[in-house]
């Protein structure tokens, strides 16, 4: 696993957070190094995205903004564990070096990697979607709409699957969190400077909502049921249905 080292060296110019081949190149490391509970998160997903393929006439699942397709993976080995044969998976991501990274990664039949705005790809008939830090980086007036059009791809008993950063209301509850997170980073080996100069190339490319205005959306979007099954600090993750 390479080390994420992309802010540690002073840029000609600071430039907005970008998937490009740097990042693809230390993805894994960086985002376990900067996501509490990520670790669980993947697995997790991927058993609950399996879980929804158990008697569905449906096998396909997408994985929307799938990075390195590590939670395509999961998704697999919890299927191949639970004794699920018919599986689909279609792997999504905008970032050209992404997926060339991990089509490097990943050979399995079972999985076919698009390069697609998942905003524009029409989604087939579905048992679940999966999506994992993906919508706050859409921007916040086309979330609903992608959602709308995700709920319209399930199935019936079909789920989606997201994590997300999020943010709180209550201001000393979010100065805890983002102050345990700092340490948490600190404590995984990142500078003060890398942690600034990569806050500021994050800052308008990822804007964060609160859990409930993640509820209310998921609700305008059509879901019917919806559950946050994880929570750490500033992140958390959930799963909703038709």
């Amino acid at each position: 696993m390479s080390r994420d080292d992309v802010f540690r060296t002073a840029q000609p110019q600071l430039v907005d957070f970008a998937f490009d081949e740097r990042v693809a190149a230390v993805f894994p490391d960086m985002i376990r190094r900067s996501v509490p509970g990520y670790e669980l998160v993947v697995p997790m997903s991927g058993l609950l995205a399996a879980r929804q393929l158990t008697g569905s006439p449906t096998p396909l699942v997408y994985d929307l903004g799938c990075s390195l397709g590590a939670t395509a993976i999961a998704t697999l080995r919890a299927a191949d564990a639970l004794g699920i044969e018919a599986i689909r998976i279609r792997a999504v991501d905008d970032s050209r070096d992404m997926l060339d990274r991990a089509q490097t990664l990943i050979d399995d039949h079972r999985v076919e990697f698009i390069e697609a705005d998942v905003r524009q790809l029409p989604l087939e008939p579905c048992a679940a979607v999966l999506m994992n830090f993906v919508l706050q980086f859409i921007p916040p007036e086309d979330r609903t709409g992608l959602l709308r059009k995700i709920h319209d791809s399930l199935a019936p008993e079909g789920a989606l699957i997201l994590a997300e950063k999020v943010r709180s209301d209550d201001p000393e509850e979010q100065a805890f969190n983002d102050a345990a997170h700092l340490d948490f980073k600190r404590a995984n080996g990142y500078s003060e400077l890398e942690i600034s100069r990569k806050r500021s190339a994050l800052e308008r490319v990822m804007i964060v909502d609160t859990p409930a205005a993640h509820m209310k959306r998921f609700a305008a979007a059509g879901f019917t049921r919806c559950r946050q099954w994880y929570t750490c600090l500033n992140w958390a993750a959930f799963i909703v249905q038709p």
